[in-house]
């Protein structure tokens, strides 16, 4: 009489189903603890044991009388991961008084118009601020001065500056005149980038940041920007050269953003 183990091993059903099983566990420990370990670009090969603890997540050595490195200070990994010590808030987008655009105009004249433009529109490879959001200006500075954001020319030039004269410069140039379009650019296509963004990118539309469906607080209006600026921008952004943007919300778009697309947006914002 056959034993009952014996009989469901000759059920085709269960031999199959076994072997499957032991297949996918063989399977899955050849590629978790040999294959995998051994594509990473640090791999050592150190025999099966260091495999399989590099694959499980754990040491293969305990207490192997090396010294022990000392932890890094707090103040230091936050120093490594700031992008910016500004605090945005609405009291800086409101307008100052006569008195202080009248400041902030004679501290532009002496110190901003070489670069900027003598009304704020740049005829250099420099941001035009001509109608500019104060709390975008108030912002850039300060992490200029602070070393969040880097140029040896602004940086010099923000040291300089204080809190009054951030506000009043800020103010000054909010109440100048944007650029106004040329007209044939009123017939130009707008990129999608721009109305739609592209969702599946986790790309926002620019317009609900920076002007024309939405305004965030804190995003520059880019109408009127120099190409060649925003085109720079977009790539420092992406490499990570520039990280003063809060929570890394530009890095994290632009570096999802092709070649082709960033000077198709550069060339929409720039006026001609």
């Amino acid at each position: 009489m056959d034993r009952p183990g014996l009989y469901a091993w000759r059920n085709p059903w269960f031999k199959w189903s076994v072997l499957s099983v032991v297949g996918t566990f063989v399977a899955a420990v050849l590629v978790g603890f040999l294959w995998l370990p051994s594509v990473q670009s640090d791999f050592d090969a150190q025999g099966i044991w260091a495999s399989i603890c590099r694959a499980a997540g754990v040491p293969d050595k305990w207490g192997d009388g090396s010294p022990v490195t000392a932890p890094v200070d707090a103040a230091v990994i936050a120093k490594r991961l700031r992008t910016t010590g500004v605090v945005l808030s609405q009291s800086m987008a409101r307008p100052g008084s006569g008195e202080a655009s009248g400041r902030g105009a004679t501290i532009a004249l002496q110190q901003c118009t070489m670069c900027h433009g003598a009304r704020g529109v740049s005829v250099a490879n420099a941001p035009s601020l001509a109608g500019q959001y104060p709390e975008v200006i108030i912002k850039q500075i300060t992490d200029y001065q602070q070393g969040d954001r880097q140029s040896s020319i602004m940086q010099a030039l923000a040291r300089k500056l204080s809190e009054r004269d951030i506000a009043d410069v800020s103010v000054y140039y909010a109440e100048l005149p944007r650029p106004q379009p040329l007209a044939g650019r009123l017939n130009v296509t707008v990129p999608a980038l721009v109305l739609v963004g592209d969702p599946m990118r986790n790309i926002a539309p620019c317009a609900s940041c920076h002007g024309g469906v939405e305004h965030k607080l804190g995003s520059p209006w880019l109408d009127g920007m120099p190409k060649d600026y925003l085109a720079v921008q977009l790539s420092a952004f992406a490499s990570g050269a520039r990280k003063n943007d809060s929570h890394a919300q530009m890095r994290n778009m632009a570096r999802q953003l092709s070649a082709k697309e960033s000077v198709e947006l550069a060339s929409y914002y720039a006026r001609p």
